[in-house]
């Protein structure tokens, strides 16, 4: 009885992490994201300022 709780905390520990790591890359994807749109508009505002001419 007592291996087969050590398998559920080995289970257990594994989901925990597995979710810890999706959260985290959640995480890092949305700052690509934002990041990417941030220099995006950036790009665009450039654009649209030299055009003024």
């Amino acid at each position: 009885m007592s291996e087969n709780g050590g398998e559920r905390a080995r289970e257990a520990d594994a989901t925990r992490e597995e979710t810890a790591r999706r959260k985290a890359m959640l995480i890092r994807a949305g700052i690509y994201i934002f990041a990417t749109h941030l220099f995006a508009g950036f790009v665009l505002l450039l654009f649209a300022l030299g055009d003024r001419k």
